[in-house]
């Protein structure tokens, strides 16, 4: 109440109202007036008294009868602990393998131990140095999301597109009813970086190749308490990604700086995965076993992702997420599709440069 007091003193519209109660008294005493406007100017002299008590009433009632103000903070809902975490169902050591011509990949998603992960269907983590790489092959019925960690990579196809990714930037390429390319390195030295494959739904199986590329500059990006996200889809602190995904899918590298944590939301009934990049970090549960670099993480249901960096160095993974398709998926190598039947139909559309592979025959990359 002293604090109130204090406030009304100095309340510009306090300090006005006493001084014309003052004024209208002192004018009163230096003269006579008739009866009736002496009335008048007592009961004038009473409402003014009354206006510290309005003031108050209008001031302290309102704090006291309605709900406390909402306050910013630095700190948005995504960092806010979740009553349902999502918990961590799966975890997969990356192992390295052969791909394309003398490339190395490690692979987590797409292995014996998880086939796939509805609408995902593949996960490398790629470390590749000329003259090794992957030449000419064809895709049908899929996406493909290229993200560079490390160096550049040039990619070519018999549409006549082509192009050079470096660290940081993003290819997504819909591979719809039929591409044949080539992604090789651009440099010397080891080129680092991972490539996700989304599975596309049975009426987008077919639809015309299109591209999505990214710079690493044009990339979203927000930062807080310590996490800095690069938003490649979705959206984290409220901060959205300018990217299409025909296939609802959320896609972030966040960087955690040693003593931060994370409370990422994720929609409901999303699939989602983390793979770790560098460092280690505790995820799910607060009281989990750290988990290393180039693992990849199954989450379970729930609101969201909650991380912790308990260690002393940064910690950087993805987080992936996607609305399943609930569809038969029939996988040959780079053919993706919903029937036996139909991944016959792309091979034979390949062979014989039809539905979608017509320049196939004709064309060969520089590389």
């Amino acid at each position: 109440m002293m604090r109130l007091r204090q406030h009304l003193a100095s309340s510009p519209i306090y300090t006005s109202a006493i001084a014309r109660i003052r004024n209208k008294t002192h004018h009163h005493n230096h003269r006579q007036l008739p009866l009736t406007q002496k009335l008048r100017t007592s009961t004038q002299n009473k409402l003014l008294l009354l206006i510290p008590f309005l003031l108050v009433f209008f001031f302290l009632i309102p704090t006291l009868l309605l709900p406390p103000a909402r306050t910013m903070s630095s700190s948005s809902a995504a960092s806010a602990p979740f009553e349902k975490p999502r918990a961590v169902v799966k975890k997969l050591l990356a192992e390295s393998q052969p791909e394309g011509q003398g490339a190395t990949v490690r692979r987590s998603i797409g292995r014996h131990e998880l086939r796939n992960l509805d609408p995902f269907l593949m996960l490398d983590e790629f470390s590749v140095s000329k003259p090794a790489g992957f030449p000419d092959h064809p895709h049908r019925g899929f996406e493909t999301v290229t993200y560079m960690l490390e160096g550049a990579f040039t990619h070519q196809d018999f549409a006549g597109h082509k192009g050079t990714i470096r660290a940081g930037d993003v290819q997504w390429m819909t591979a719809g009813r039929g591409i044949v390319h080539s992604e090789m390195p651009a440099g010397d030295g080891v080129q680092k970086g991972l490539q996700l494959w989304i599975n596309l739904s049975s009426k987008d199986k077919m639809i015309e190749p299109r591209y999505q590329e990214l710079q690493s500059k044009d990339i979203s990006r927000a930062e807080e308490g310590g996490v800095e996200a690069r938003i490649i889809a979705g959206e984290a602190f409220g901060v959205r990604s300018p990217v299409f995904t025909r296939t609802p899918t959320m896609y972030i590298d966040f960087t955690m700086r040693p003593g931060s944590q994370l409370h990422q939301p994720i929609p409901e009934g999303w699939n989602a995965f983390v793979y770790i990049i560098d460092g280690e970090g505790v995820f799910g549960r607060e009281k989990a076993a750290p988990v290393s670099a180039h693992h990849c993480i199954v989450l379970g249901p729930g609101d969201g992702l909650s991380v912790w960096n308990k260690s002393g160095a940064p910690l950087r993974f993805a987080l992936v997420a996607g609305q399943p398709l609930g569809e038969q998926v029939v996988q040959h190598g780079p053919f993706v599709m919903n029937s036996r039947a139909e991944i016959q139909q792309a091979m034979e559309d390949y062979y014989y440069g039809k539905n979608g592979f017509e320049r196939a025959s004709q064309w060969s990359s520089s590389a």
